[in-house]
């Protein structure tokens, strides 16, 4: 069943379709919680929360294709509340090296010690748009949702961010 029927079941109040809706991303949804609280039970806890609003809110969601990215901002939004909750702040290359084997099977020991000190050089900014795109795959409409700025300016975060991790590691510029 697609996900616009299911969206329409579920705002009818059907658990079941919520359900199948949050099970179909469930592996992104916790990558991306993941991503930012730093460790499994607090990225559980912050999706069990994101299903508690996903089934109190559904009603309020104008458009069924637009699901996945409003869940997403939800999400990331209830993880920077936690995180400000907890006084904690935890940046990508402070986390210790065996959670990212979870998150990213597919990059090696290696690569991912390479990859944080790579995004160690960027602002918060910066290293979160690069993150939500290249490590979560995302669009940037929704990259543009989750950190609340526009379509242009999480671009350009991007573009930014690339174009200084280029100057520092000796990539290709057109400069």
């Amino acid at each position: 069943m697609n996900a616009s029927r299911l969206v329409k079941m579920a705002k009818k109040g059907d658990k079941e379709a919520l359900l199948q809706l949050i099970m179909a991303e469930k592996d992104a949804y916790y990558r991306l919680a993941l991503t930012y609280m730093k460790n499994e039970h607090d990225a559980m806890d912050a999706m069990e929360e994101m299903i508690l609003i996903l089934y109190e809110k559904i009603e309020h969601l104008k458009k069924a294709e637009a699901f996945y990215s409003w869940s997403k901002t939800i999400l990331v939004n209830l993880c920077k509340s936690m995180l400000i909750k907890q006084k904690k702040v935890i940046l990508l290359e402070s986390m210790p090296d065996g959670q990212h084997s979870y998150q990213f099977p597919y990059i090696s020991s290696e690569q991912r010690l390479d990859i944080q000190q790579m995004l160690g050089h960027l602002n918060e900014n910066q290293r979160e748009t690069i993150q939500l795109k290249y490590l979560h795959d995302l669009d940037y409409e929704t990259i543009a949702e989750i950190t609340d700025v526009s379509i242009g300016t999480a671009k350009s975060r991007i573009f930014e961010g690339l174009k200084k991790l280029r100057e520092l590691f000796g990539g290709d510029s057109n400069e």
